[in-house]
């Protein structure tokens, strides 16, 4: 008969065992609870969106040129004949629910959310196939105070995360309308002049999205990049007060800032702020937190034209630059010798959990055997019960750190044990 052959795990998705699923999960836990803990501080609400949409939702949201849409999206069709996608990222299904929702009767609309997400990419440190992120957005809100709000919770969940040390937040501006469109204008004029130069990668992009050239890695590149012109000169007098009063904001706050003029988002709908905080703990994949302001994005997707700003972080990200937690062991582990031993034994063991005392049983092997493996466990202490004890209506109780045993009478077993 011919072996079956076992399907394999899909490449970027993690299982995990034991104590290496524990300390993980201890931290994304830590990571959620601090940012539901902090959200609430700033007055942001829960709010839960699909974990798959109409393919539409993304596709404009996105950009057809996009890598997410043209390369890395889940997308199939269902039973009904629909193009349905794993939502790769959140800001585009909340969008989608202000409209569908009517949420935007409660503009200025500050909500927060956590969970999921699927890109089909290649795997690399703190980056999987399926992923998780928090996210916070302020939809409705065209001030600077808005942005400001966003990136001062950012900051503090940072810290209170304690990950904030070697953290930089670097800060840009798109402008409005007006100032993005003419410094695209000089972009496409400056990269035309160099299209021979560029790689095949930013001469699409030159047609497509020529703004992401800037963030090109191609070293062929990044001379005709560094040297493109800064969009400050551009910039009309409403934009730059707007950048203006953000970094004020931040300074009053005291939320420091680099300003990073190389900063882009390639999308049309992104307008003033683009951030992202950056740390030197990670490698090539130094981004923990990043975001901006969208204000074009509700109308591309059939709304009205609202204003809004939002970020997102990797909670896989943060849990790797968390401290490792201690592993939680059991306090107590029983030995029972033989089968009234076992059935005498399973009642205690009920007993010690209802009294949350962390507790385990083996379900086989000699006494050595199960000796080794209680001390292997790093529990403090085992209950050894037997034909004798039982006779005699009592355990013993080591001390798996000295060595030294103690006879327990079975009916003040729980209580000396708590006591301990």
């Amino acid at each position: 008969m011919a072996k079956i052959e076992t399907p394999r795990p899909v490449r970027g998705t993690q299982d995990m065992l034991g104590g290496t699923a524990e300390a993980f999960q201890e931290r994304f836990a830590h990571v959620v609870a601090t940012f539901d803990r902090v959200r609430k501080l700033y007055g942001f609400q829960r709010v839960e969106v699909p974990v798959f949409e109409s393919t539409a939702v993304f596709a404009r949201s996105l950009g057809e040129s996009t890598d997410v849409v043209s390369k890395e999206m889940y997308t199939f069709e269902d039973r009904g004949g629909d193009s349905i996608t794993l939502r790769p990222e959140f800001t585009a299904g909340i969008s989608r629910a202000y409209i569908t929702e009517g949420w935007q009767q409660y503009a200025p609309l500050k909500v927060a959310t956590h969970g999921p997400l699927f890109r089909y990419e290649r795997p690399q440190k703190g980056r999987f196939r399926q992923f998780h992120q928090l996210d916070a957005e302020i939809l409705g809100a065209g001030e600077p105070a808005a942005d400001v709000e966003l990136l001062v919770l950012a900051d503090q969940l940072l810290r209170e995360l304690g990950v904030s040390e070697g953290v930089t937040l670097n800060l840009n501006t798109l402008g409005d309308a007006e100032s993005r469109e003419a410094w695209r204008a000089a972009l496409i004029a400056h990269f035309e002049a160099h299209r021979g130069e560029l790689s095949e990668e930013s001469i699409d992009r030159l047609a497509k999205n020529p703004l992401r050239i800037l963030d090109s890695k191609d070293p062929r590149d990044r001379p005709i990049a560094d040297s493109a012109p800064d969009i400050d000169a551009y910039l009309t007098d409403e934009a730059r007060s707007f950048f203006d009063k953000v970094t004020s904001g931040l300074d009053a706050a005291g939320v420091a800032w680099e300003r990073n003029s190389r900063l882009v988002r390639g999308l049309d709908y992104y307008r003033h702020t683009a951030f992202e905080f950056i740390t030197d703990r990670l490698g090539a994949q130094g981004t923990v937190l990043g975001g901006g302001r969208y204000d074009g994005l509700i109308e591309n997707l059939g709304g009205p034209s609202t204003p809004a700003v939002g970020w997102a972080a990797g909670i896989e990200r943060l849990a790797m630059l968390i401290d490792q937690p201690a592993i939680d062991k059991p306090q107590v582990v029983l030995i029972p010798m033989g089968e009234a031993a076992e059935a005498k034994a399973t009642g205690i063991i009920a007993d010690l959990r209802r009294a949350g005392i962390a507790c385990d049983m083996g379900y086989r092997g000699n006494m050595k055997k199960r000796m080794q493996r209680a001390n292997a466990s790093g529990a403090a202490w085992a209950i050894i019960l037997g034909d004798d004890e039982l006779t005699r209506g009592e355990a013993a109780v080591r001390n798996l750190g000295t060595g030294e045993q103690q006879a327990v009478a079975l009916d003040a077993l729980i209580g000396t044990v708590t006591a301990l």
